[in-house]
C-alpha cells in the first residue's frame, strides 16, 4: 500500500469513502450490521485476509476439531499477515462465536491491524478492553461452539452483505467498516483525501454560522476559490 493511500484512508471516514465508491457504481461495499467493539485509537486500515464459515455438519465438526493445528480458524489467526485485517464470513449469524478474547489477543500481538466478523465474538467485554480494532454484530453465546464450521482461509467471501476478495483494502472507523477493491485503492484514496479536506473546510464554515446553500454542495463558484485559499493557508 502506498504511504499516501494509507494516510488518506487513515484520515477519511467510511461515509466519505462510500461516497467515492458510489460515484464509481459500487453500492454494496459497506459491511452491514457490524459495530465497533475494540479500538486501536484511529481508523483501522489494512489488506483483507479472509476466513470462511459454513453451517456445521455435526459428524464433521465435533469439539475435538479445534485440537488440529491445521484447523482453518487456528491457521487464520497464525497466518494473517501483520498489518492486514482478518475478515470473517460467519453468514451473518452470531449464535456461534467467530473467535474469543484469546484468539483476538493473539492477532493483536502478531501486529494484525484488526478483525471483522458479520457474526459475533465471545468474551466481548474482554475484547472491548484491548487496544485493537474489532467489529462484530453482537456478542455470541459461549456454548454454541459447533453451529459454524470453519472451512477455508484467504478465499473470496461475503461479509455483512459485502463481497471481499483477499487483498482488498478494509477501512473501519468508529461508525462502520467498508471494503475498497484493491484495483481502485489508490484512485479512491486520492479522491477521499480531497473530499476530506473540503468537508473539513465546510464544517469550519458551518460552525462559524454560514448557510449550507452554495457551500455544500459548492454551487457558488466563490466557494471553491475560498476553499483553495483555505488549503493554501494551511500548507504554508
Amino acid at each position: 500500500m502506498k504511504p499516501e493511500t494509507r494516510k488518506a484512508f487513515c484520515n477519511g471516514s467510511v461515509a466519505t469513502i462510500s461516497t467515492a465508491l458510489y460515484k464509481r457504481g459500487f453500492r454494496n461495499q459497506v459491511i452491514q450490521d457490524v459495530h465497533p467493539l475494540g479500538s486501536s485509537g484511529g481508523n483501522m486500515v489494512g489488506e483483507a485476509f479472509t476466513l470462511r464459515y459454513i453451517p456445521a455438519r455435526e459428524d464433521l465438526n465435533p469439539l475435538h476439531v479445534f485440537q488440529d493445528r491445521a484447523h482453518p480458524q487456528r491457521r487464520a489467526v497464525e497466518e494473517c499477515p501483520a498489518g492486514s485485517v482478518l475478515m470473517i464470513d460467519s453468514r451473518g449469524d452470531p449464535r456461534a462465536a467467530s473467535a474469543g478474547a484469546i484468539l483476538i489477543s493473539r492477532l493483536m500481538m502478531r501486529g494484525v491491524a484488526g478483525v471483522v466478523t458479520d457474526g459475533g465474538f465471545r468474551d466481548s467485554p474482554d475484547i472491548s478492553k484491548l487496544k485493537f480494532a474489532s467489529y462484530h454484530r453482537r456478542p455470541s453465546a459461549p456454548t454454541n461452539l459447533t453451529l459454524h464450521q470453519a472451512l477455508d482461509i484467504n478465499v473470496p467471501i461475503g461479509c455483512g452483505g459485502a463481497p471481499v476478495w483477499p487483498g482488498d483494502l478494509v477501512i473501519g472507523d468508529a461508525e462502520a467498516v467498508i471494503v475498497v477493491p484493491a484495483s481502485l485503492a489508490d484512485e479512491v484514496a486520492q479522491e477521499v483525501a480531497e473530499m476530506t479536506a473540503f468537508e473539513t473546510f465546510v464544517e469550519e464554515k458551518v460552525l462559524e454560522g454560514r448557510s449550507i446553500l452554495g457551500l455544500y454542495p459548492a454551487t457558488d463558484p466563490n466557494t471553491m476559490v475560498e476553499f483553495s485559499a483555505w488549503r493554501e493557508a494551511r500548507r504554508s
